[in-house]
């Protein structure tokens, strides 16, 4: 493949299959401000060739504990329908094969079919954890049910998705606020001033106790001033401390069994946003798989 692998590494550099598949999805259909999508995934890999391998938090290169491996990218059909059933299908079959599937976008739509994958390939219910500055819960958007902003409102009509957790979210329509208030026992909000004035991590893992969780990590959940580089930037966003106490709590309380990040537009000069968001997915994965006093 073109791009480089997610941290420099191939299959080839462990002693073990790699417990991690890093699936780029260059989706870029139904943006609506900023474009650029479709160059997240190859981005996020370059930059990811910068990122250290050792933890400093976990005091070694968890990495070599649970390995990673990076396919080729998905090329999808130009349908927003169509697409989200062939990234379904991508991703069932890695996690029927035993993968862990971090899906790299690409727009955040790709959600919709990762979930999805997620759901054929294993029993039971999920939560899906959404770290984003917006809800994503409009009927429709644009003509299209499979628009960007609609993403949280597909998974909240799939029977399987027992709750969603939004964190950050500091800009809804209309009918998203209504739908926040008609559904809290499916729907939890943590808005950004919620983050900002402490004491959410609590509520958050008690709601996340014993559960399986997929995370979908959208880049304008982080303030724009850590990551500029999207298409819909919103301010008063999470700072890094508070990202990666989301990531932290979110992986010692559940079991995270798939997990994406989407919305990265690459813009030239603004090559740390790049490497910001390749250091968070290094973190995540890590204490998704790698835990502080444990191992993989």
């Amino acid at each position: 493949m073109d791009a480089p692998g997610f941290l420099g590494l191939s299959a080839r550099d462990f002693e073990r299959a790699p417990a991690v598949a890093v699936l780029p999805i260059p989706l870029e259909l139904t943006v609506t401000f900023g474009g650029g999508t479709a160059r997240g995934p190859a981005a996020i890999l370059e930059a990811s060739q910068q990122v250290e391998l050792y933890d400093r938090e976990l005091g070694r290169e968890p990495v070599l504990d649970y390995g990673v491996a990076t396919l080729a990218p998905l090329a999808t059909t130009a349908d927003p329908a169509t697409a989200v059933d062939e990234i379904a299908r991508a991703v069932a079959e890695r996690t029927a094969a035993g993968a862990f599937v971090l899906s790299l976008g690409g727009e955040h739509t790709l959600t919709v079919g990762a979930v999805r994958g997620v759901l054929r390939a294993r029993p039971g219910g999920l939560t899906v954890v959404q770290i984003d500055a917006h809800a994503d819960l409009r009927a429709r958007y644009a003509g299209s049910a499979y628009n960007h902003a609609c993403v949280a409102r597909r998974l909240l009509e799939e029977s399987r998705v027992d709750q969603i957790l939004q964190l950050g979210i500091r800009s809804v329509a209309t009918e998203e606020a209504e739908l926040i208030a008609a559904e809290p026992e499916r729907l939890r909000v943590w808005w950004a001033e919620e983050i900002h004035a402490g004491g959410w991590v609590a509520e958050l893992e008690e709601r996340l106790s014993g559960r399986d969780v997929y995370l979908s990590i959208d880049v304008d959940g982080l303030d724009p001033a850590l990551v500029p580089a999207t298409g819909t930037p919103e301010p008063g966003g999470l700072d890094w401390s508070q990202a990666l106490a989301m990531t932290r709590a979110i992986s010692r309380a559940a079991m995270v069994v798939g997990m994406d990040c989407v919305e990265l537009a690459p813009s030239p000069g603004l090559h740390h946003a790049d490497f910001a968001v390749a250091k968070l997915l290094y973190k995540t994965l890590s204490f998704i798989h790698c835990p502080p006093g444990g191992t993989a």
